[in-house]
């Protein structure tokens, strides 16, 4: 094949010519776009062919441009004649390239058969599909096609309009899987539900079996038994309080405890049943009870509370036991107790004037007998000791402890029983520390009984340390007199029942002799002064006993 060859200048020209027409056709292409001609001949087969819109203006080509939807117009063989700018983007490709190309090369494999049966149909009625497209990259695009007819100068046009389903599309997925997840939720918590439902059942009845052997039990014990919420209101009466009171749940309810308390227990009675509820802890009273008949009877009440998990207080058990006959029999034994003191207080008295007379006879009594003396004198004063402590008791119990207060000086009563101690127990190394001029309503004896007592068992309760401290201070608005030793100390159990009369400290490796009596008195002898005795102890490092006294004046000395 024979090659003709240009010279520079035909080339030149020839270059020329092409970039003319290219620049031409840019021209004619964005005049299309914006709208600033009506009318496009394409040269074809059978020579030129004019294209205009019948309705074609500017405002409708700005708007077709400004649309978020891709238009394109095709002719019968598919070509697009016109695309906006929306359309090109969407396909990736620049405006001028889409122009002229089959719409066919932007449809996806998988949905070729379906765009051509919508295209036979767009041409006869107006459609639409979801259809999905490929862009230059080879990415999906998810669109719904709007099919409608154009007419044009020289026929029909198909006009298709393209809504960008991509994001909507995601949207139906994420939704999908969150309806697939909600569904999931649904199935475990309908199933979770079936199981506490379950529980529910088992638990109310496994509540309702328990309830009745509660009710069961409560009303088979001798004792009255009650329970009540965690702000005091009474719930529950066993048979054995209706039987007693004669009282119905409501009549119980309606007139209150003041109904069956005696009235001289009920404000006691009340105090520890508010302070109970208040700290959480143990309920305890002994108070009488009015039977059915009117008559009085003493009881023992005790309530714990039941708690949950958390400690919350879920309602409180109580009982009340009758003590009416352990009563009479405690009645008996201090009635015999104040005979028996009385009784043994003059041969005591008897016996010990015998015993000074022998020990001021004229003529020298052999060391043996005067050894004798002594030793019968100590045991003399110790035996008198615990006549004194039963005396005291029996008054006690009777409400016949009684004497007169006046202004006593505290310092100088403390100085006195500490000189005496030392007099007493010489081997011991007892300090002190007092406060000038502590003045209190008191009687002397009695205080001094009570001082003693503490300094008596700070010696014996440390058999091992013989460190003894006295002090006397001023404490708030109150003088404080303490005694602190060094010995085997107190238990939280045996800290809560020191007071108790008869009660006495046992431990394995130290055994005290008494009767348990001086603490239960000293704490009554301090009651009667309106002031508070107490205890600070830890077991195998002594123990501080301490009472506190209101203060009348403190005088400047």
């Amino acid at each position: 094949m024979e090659h003709t060859k240009l010279t520079y200048e035909q080339l030149l020209s020839e270059i020329n010519e092409l970039r003319y027409q290219l620049e031409e056709a840019n021209d004619t292409i964005d005049a299309i776009r914006t709208g600033q001609i009506d009318a496009l001949i394409v040269q074809g087969e059978e020579g030129h062919q004019l294209y205009t819109l019948k309705t074609a203006d500017q405002t409708y080509r700005m708007f077709i441009e400004k649309m978020n939807e891709g238009a394109i117009t095709l002719n019968h063989d598919g070509l697009i004649l016109y695309c906006n700018s929306r359309f090109a983007e969407m396909v990736n490709m620049p405006l001028e390239k889409v122009i002229g190309l089959p719409f066919e090369t932007f449809v996806s494999a998988k949905s070729h058969d379906k765009f051509n049966s919508l295209i036979k149909t767009a041409w006869k009625d107006e459609c639409k599909e979801e259809v999905e497209l490929i862009s230059r990259q080879q990415q999906q695009i998810t669109c719904l096609l709007s099919c409608n007819t154009l007419e044009l100068d020289e026929g029909l046009a198909l006009s298709l309009i393209l809504t960008d389903l991509t994001t909507q599309k995601d949207t139906e997925k994420q939704l999908k899987v969150r309806n697939e997840q909600l569904a999931e939720a649904h199935n475990i918590t309908a199933k979770l539900n079936d199981e506490l439902e379950d529980t529910v059942k088992s638990r109310t009845a496994d509540l309702l079996i328990s309830r009745e052997h509660f009710k069961l039990l409560a009303n088979n014990i001798p004792q009255m038994t009650w329970t009540n919420m965690s702000d005091g209101e009474v719930n529950f009466h066993n048979e054995r309080w209706y039987d007693y009171t004669g009282l119905t749940f409501h009549q119980i309810k309606e007139l209150g405890r003041q109904e069956v308390v005696h009235p001289d227990d009920l404000r006691l009675t009340m105090e520890k049943y508010n302070a109970a509820l208040k700290s959480g802890g143990v309920f305890e009273v002994e108070n009488r009870y009015k039977r059915f008949d009117g008559s009085y009877r003493w009881h023992l009440n005790r309530a714990v509370p039941l708690r949950n998990d958390d400690g919350e207080i879920l309602f409180w058990v109580g009982t009340a036991t009758d003590i009416e006959d352990q009563k009479q029999q405690i009645e008996k034994k201090d009635e015999f107790i104040g005979i028996a003191s009385h009784e043994l207080k003059t041969p005591l008295t008897s016996l010990k004037g015998y015993l000074q007379l022998m020990s001021y006879k004229k003529e020298e009594l052999p060391p043996v007998i005067k050894q004798y003396i002594d030793k019968a004198n100590t045991a003399l004063n110790k035996l008198q000791r615990l006549v004194n402590d039963l005396l005291d008791v029996s008054k006690i119990q009777a409400g016949r402890l009684e004497y007169e207060l006046i202004p006593v000086n505290v310092t100088t009563l403390t100085n006195a029983c500490v000189e005496n101690a030392k007099h007493i127990y010489p081997s011991h190394c007892i300090r002190t520390q007092t406060e000038n001029g502590l003045i209190v309503n008191g009687n002397e004896e009695r205080l001094e009984q009570v001082l003693m007592n503490l300094i008596n068992n700070a010696v014996k309760y440390a058999p091992s340390n013989n460190n003894i401290i006295i002090k006397a201070e001023n404490h708030g608005n109150n003088a404080r007199i303490s005694v602190t030793d060094f010995g085997i100390g107190l238990s939280d159990e045996q800290k809560e029942r020191i007071f108790e009369r008869f009660y006495r400290v046992e431990d394995k490796k130290y055994m005290s002799s008494g009767l348990g009596m001086g603490l239960y008195i000293s704490q009554e002898i301090i009651n009667n002064h309106y002031g508070k005795i107490g205890v600070c102890s830890e077991t195998g490092k002594g123990s501080t006993f301490y009472f506190d006294l209101p203060l009348i004046k403190q005088m400047s000395i």
